[in-house]
């Protein structure tokens, strides 16, 4: 059953959405050569204590990291660790909280120094295109798919694979709600969406084919053809005066 929320739980939800953005503003800006993914992860330990909320992804179903870092060919799911950045990676970071008993959940993927290929920098601005495309279908009297569809159409006009594996969600008392949002789909179909509803549309998308496969520690997706994958992500709340970005 989708939900729809309340004002007062709107507000909620928006509180952790603002320490979400913060996280990313933040190791957006610390993320250069050299530094370890455990560092990034530290940073965002440091600011959700300042703020008295909670990893929404530490213990959930036993993932180990605070945050998720994803690099290059990683799709989603990476574990923060001694990895050190180089110039020429691209690293998607996801970043969840929970504040007051309401989640906020929200990704981008970022160049790594000077050397990122074009192709590379290419793939990270149509997957965060392809977001935006999808957060502009988020009006009352659309249909789900109308989101999927919009990132599948962009996505694919370039070539790149949609993954299938993972999806959007709704979010709000609960990390993962319904309904799930496939980045693939067909317009015009799915459950119709209304005010109040709040979803987390996140993008994931592969230079080359869409398939992926998990790596040996259970929880890392990366592309099977080992070509570079981005992911970007918003929280987002459909509303009078239409989609309104809460991360």
């Amino acid at each position: 059953m989708i939900e729809i929320k309340s004002e007062n739980e709107l507000k909620l939800i928006s509180e952790a959405g603002k320490i979400v953005k913060l996280i990313l503003e933040e190791l957006k800006a610390a993320a250069r050569p050299g530094v370890t993914t455990a560092d990034l992860e530290q940073k965002a330990v440091e600011i959700i204590k300042k703020f008295s909320a909670r990893s929404a992804f530490q213990g959930y179903r036993g993932f180990p990291g605070v945050i998720c870092t994803s690099l290059n060919e990683q799709v989603v799911h990476g574990i923060p660790g001694n990895t050190r950045l180089s110039s020429g990676d691209i690293l998607s970071i996801d970043v969840g909280v929970e504040k007051n008993g309401y989640y906020a959940d929200s990704a981008l993927t970022i160049p790594i120094g000077d050397k990122v290929s074009s192709s590379a920098l290419s793939l990270i601005d149509i997957t965060e295109k392809a977001l935006y495309l999808g957060i502009e279908k988020a009006v009352e009297g659309n249909r789900l798919f109308d989101i999927s569809n919009a990132i599948q159409k962009l996505t694919e006009s370039h070539g790149y694979g949609v993954v299938r594996e993972f999806v959007g969600h709704g979010i709000g008392k609960n990390l993962h709600e319904d309904p799930e949002i496939p980045n693939f789909g067909r317009q015009a179909t799915g459950p119709r969406l209304k005010n109040g509803m709040v979803l987390a549309i996140e993008p994931m998308i592969n230079e080359g084919g869409y398939e992926i496969e998990i790596l040996s520690d259970g929880w890392t997706a990366v592309t099977k053809d080992r070509k570079l994958s981005a992911h970007f992500e918003h929280t987002i709340a459909i509303t009078n005066e239409g989609p309104k970005i809460l991360t």
